[in-house]
This record gives C-alpha cells, sequence and structure tokens, in this order.
C-alpha cells in the first residue's frame, strides 16, 4: 500500500462542530494506525460565511483535543488558480460545457416538468449540444454562463465500492450534468474538493454519509481528470433522541467542542465518546487510551446505523449526553495524578487560586489533595468550586447541607468552637486522633457523632458530601481547621 494520505477539510463558518471533530478523530486514528499523514485543509472558499474567528476555533479545538496534523493548515482559497485551470481543462476535453440558460429559465422548465408530473426534473441538457460557433455568438452577446460537467450518456450504473457501506451505485441516467463553475467565475466545492484532493494525494476520504450525495458526481470529476479514485468510507450520522441530525443551528453551543473545553471537561474523555459514536471495537469495552485506540481503529468496525447522541434540552441533571458525562469523570478518577495535576493547574490559575508552591515544596500536598477529592467530580470545573475550600480561604457553602447539617442544629455555633479548642490542643493532629476527638466530645454531649462530622464537613468545605472527614481534617491542616471552626457565629445569624 502506498502512504495513507487522508484530511480533515472543515469550512470556516462556525465553531468546531462534535460531528466535525469525530471526523477529525476518525481520519487520525486511521492515519496513525497506518503510519499516514493527516492533512488540514480550511475550505474557506464562501467568503461571506468563513470568518477568522471560525479558523481560530477549529485549530483551537481540534489542538485542545490532541488531534494533529501533519500538513496545512492549507486554505481552499490559496488554489483558486488550480480550481480553474482544471475546469477549463474538463471544457477543452469535452467533459464540460458552457450553459448559457437563466436561473429564470431553469426555473420555468423545472416547473413545467413537476406540472407534467415528470419522473426527471433536473437540467434538461439545452446547452450541451451547441457548437462553438453558438457559444461564441453567445459570449459576443454578453450572456453570462456556468460551466456544468457533461455526465456521459451510458447504460447502467456508476458504482464505487464504500468501506463502510459496500458498493455504492447510481445509474447515470439519473445524474444531471451539474454545474462546476458558477457565472461569476467561481468554481463549485464538487470541483474544488476533487481537485485539492487529487493535488495532496489523499488515498482516503472518510466523511459523513451526508456528503454521499457528492460521491457519485466526483468520482465522475476523478475519472474526467484522469486521476486515480480514492477509498471512500462514508460514516454514519449522529443523531438527536428526535432523530434530527445534530447541528448548530438546532443544538446550540452544546455540540461545540468548545462547549467541553470551556466547561473542564478532559480532552481524551471527549475523544474517546466520540469514538463510540458510530464505532464498534468488536467487544464490550468502552475505554481507551490514544495508543491503544489506534491499535484497534479499524474502519471496518464503522457502524452503517446512526449513532445516537443523547442530550434532552432542558435537563436539570444532564446538561448533555450522560455517557459523556460519565466518561469525563471515569478520566477524572483514573487519569495520572500528575497529568491531573497540569490540568486542574490551569483551571486553578484562572481562578486565581493558584499557589506557586504547588509546583515545588507542596507538590506532594497538592497532588495528594487531588487524589483525595477527584472521585466525586464531573468536571475540572468542580477543583475551583465544589473543591475550592481546599485552595482558597473564600468559598461558598451550599445551602441544602448548611440547612440539614448546621442551621438544625443551632448548639453547634457553640459546639464547634469548642471542638476547635480540642484540636487545638491534640499533641499530634492525625485522622486517628481527630476522630478520636470528635467521638469524644459527642459522647459527653450526648448527640450522635454525626452531628458534629457533618457539621465540620459543611463548615470547612461547603459541601454534603466528601471524602473521609478525617482525612479531610488533615488535608486542611490543623491551622486551617482551628480557624474556619472557631468562627461559624456568623453562619448562624438571621438572613
Amino acid at each position: 500500500m502506498h502512504e495513507v494520505r487522508v484530511r480533515f477539510p472543515p469550512s470556516p463558518t462556525g465553531y468546531l462542530h462534535i460531528g466535525g471533530a469525530r471526523t477529525a478523530l476518525f481520519n487520525w486514528l486511521f492515519a496513525k494506525k497506518h503510519q499516514g499523514k493527516l492533512i488540514l485543509r480550511i475550505e474557506d472558499t464562501d467568503e461571506e460565511r468563513s470568518t477568522q474567528a471560525s479558523i481560530d476555533g477549529i485549530i483551537d479545538g481540534l489542538s485542545w483535543l490532541g488531534i494533529d496534523w501533519d500538513e496545512g493548515p492549507y486554505f481552499q482559497t490559496e488554489f483558486a488558480v488550480d480550481h480553474v485551470e482544471a475546469a477549463h481543462r474538463l471544457l477543452a476535453s469535452g467533459h464540460a460545457y458552457k450553459c448559457f440558460c437563466s436561473r429564470e429559465e431553469l426555473e420555468q422548465k423545472r416547473e413545467a416538468a413537476m406540472a407534467a408530473k415528470k419522473h426527471d426534473v433536473g437540467y434538461d441538457g439545452t446547452c450541451r449540444h451547441l457548437t462553438p460557433e453558438e457559444v461564441q455568438a453567445k459570449e459576443a452577446q454578453g450572456l453570462p454562463s456556468v460551466i456544468r460537467f457533461k455526465v456521459p450518456v451510458r447504460p447502467g450504473n456508476l458504482f464505487y465500492d464504500d468501506e463502510v457501506l459496500g458498493r455504492i451505485e447510481r445509474a447515470y441516467s439519473d445524474i444531471e450534468d451539474f454545474v462546476i463553475v458558477r457565472s461569476n467565475g467561481k468554481p463549485l466545492y464538487l470541483l474544488c474538493n476533487v481537485v485539492d484532493d487529487i493535488r495532496d494525494r489523499i488515498t482516503h476520504v472518510i466523511r459523513g454519509q451526508d456528503h454521499m450525495t457528492n460521491t457519485t458526481r466526483q468520482v465522475l470529476l476523478y475519472e474526467a481528470l484522469g486521476a486515480q479514485l480514492p477509498v471512500f468510507a462514508h460514516m454514519p450520522l449522529t443523531m438527536d433522541l428526535q432523530k434530527r441530525k445534530i447541528s448548530k443551528r438546532s443544538h446550540g453551543e452544546v455540540v461545540a467542542v468548545q462547549f467541553y473545553r470551556d466547561r473542564g471537561f478532559i480532552p481524551w474523555a471527549v475523544c474517546n465518546f466520540l469514538s463510540l459514536l458510530g464505532w464498534n471495537p468488536g467487544n464490550d469495552r468502552e475505554y481507551f487510551s490514544r495508543e491503544e485506540m489506534i491499535e484497534v481503529f479499524s474502519l471496518s468496525r464503522i457502524s452503517r446505523v446512526n449513532s445516537v447522541f443523547n442530550y434532552k434540552p432542558g435537563d436539570a441533571k444532564f446538561f448533555t449526553d450522560p455517557k459523556l458525562i460519565a466518561m469525563n469523570e471515569h478520566y477524572l478518577r483514573t487519569m495520572d495524578i500528575g497529568e491531573l495535576g497540569g490540568m486542574v493547574q490551569a483551571e486553578l490559575e484562572a481562578e486565581g487560586l493558584w499557589d506557586p508552591a504547588y509546583a515545588t515544596t507542596r507538590r506532594d500536598w497538592y497532588l495528594a489533595t487531588l487524589a483525595l477529592i477527584r472521585d466525586r467530580f464531573h468536571t475540572l470545573k468542580d477543583f475551583t468550586s465544589a473543591g475550592r475550600a481546599y485552595f482558597a480561604d473564600t468559598y461558598a457553602i451550599d445551602p441544602k447541607p448548611l440547612a440539614k447539617n448546621v442551621l438544625k442544629f443551632p448548639e453547634l455555633a457553640a459546639w464547634l468552637p469548642q471542638l476547635a479548642e480540642r484540636f487545638a490542643g491534640l499533641a499530634e493532629f492525625t485522622a486517628e486522633t481527630t476522630e478520636q476527638a470528635s467521638r469524644e466530645m459527642a459522647d459527653q454531649l450526648g448527640v450522635k457523632p454525626g452531628v458534629l462530622i457533618n457539621g465540620m464537613r459543611t463548615v470547612l468545605t461547603g459541601q454534603l458530601a466528601g471524602p473521609s472527614m478525617f482525612e479531610v481534617l488533615t488535608t486542611l491542616g490543623r491551622e486551617k481547621v482551628v480557624a474556619r471552626l472557631a468562627h461559624v457565629d456568623h453562619l448562624f445569624l438571621p438572613a
């Protein structure tokens, strides 16, 4: 096999969509699996809708996901001369012709064909057989024209073999002569895409099934340009629960890669989730490292059936697909603690909570703290919200545990400062000694230990639940614990 060369060619007309990210991921995995190359090509020919912000968003999104490319980014507009030259070659070789039919004429013919209930309402080939002299005369009149591809008049079907869907066939008679260059002289996507793929020596075109309407026409363009056909692999679409294709217009920011970056998701957790939207490893396994995913990935395991993005707008509990949240939780719990430390550092820095000592003299404490608290967290943002009390003395207390564990027992206004005094007087401040002191005080007061323990948790962390309370005490340290428990009176003041 020649060197595998694949491409990801997004249009910069908005943010990086998770459907586009999945396409990039599958191409990246295939290239890595076969020691090939991934080319990033920005298809920016839609001048009205293409923006620099979108280009930056695409590049930033891919970089955040860890999907690197080997060549590019190339920009389609940089090769406009190539596209025009290819169109002229097709004209010269008789594979294309100039069409002078106006938009109004075409619409009238279409309406007439529909009124007559004709099966074929496409272009009727009016200009297909114009002589050179007739073409010259129309041009002399200043009539605008497009360039149409001349679909061969052949019996039978055009076909290509798809790596996912098998053999795809379409009757030549069902393909109308299609436009490849607009009346303003600008080639259409159909032609530009093929010309770019030929120039970039693309061997495999891995893309969504929504592009299949273009593929048969592009096969004809490859043939007419004398180029070898790439291998096609059309992936299933990703739909919502109402069986609508997920889209920016219908679903908003929840289908943007940046949405997950900005909400503290682990990049590879998102990739792992996207890989399972339309690809099956062949067993029940769901979690793969990058290296493992590259090793097991194959086009043959791509499903023919559309995948489902399980998103319910307005769901109070799940702001995106629950499976994606669960995957992110898994990676938070299991990833290398040093790697996690770097990700959490970025969050702490953004919130002004980072202490440079966490990277030097207090690094052991920092990583141990992350290991202690990460099991109950959903995203990286939780380290600066639910976990803020470990890194700052100013933190919010959740109203629910405040009411349940503190305000329900007004005596805690006196008991917690008394417990602080006991902790201050301990010879050693350990999980064992603090637990013993807490239980002894509960016995003396005639209350359940949970009253003190749950009250402490709420005051010290602001949360309802968490790791072992006595591990929390030793992690926070005696000084912080004593100071926080000694000053709880403000919590009992009337609102």
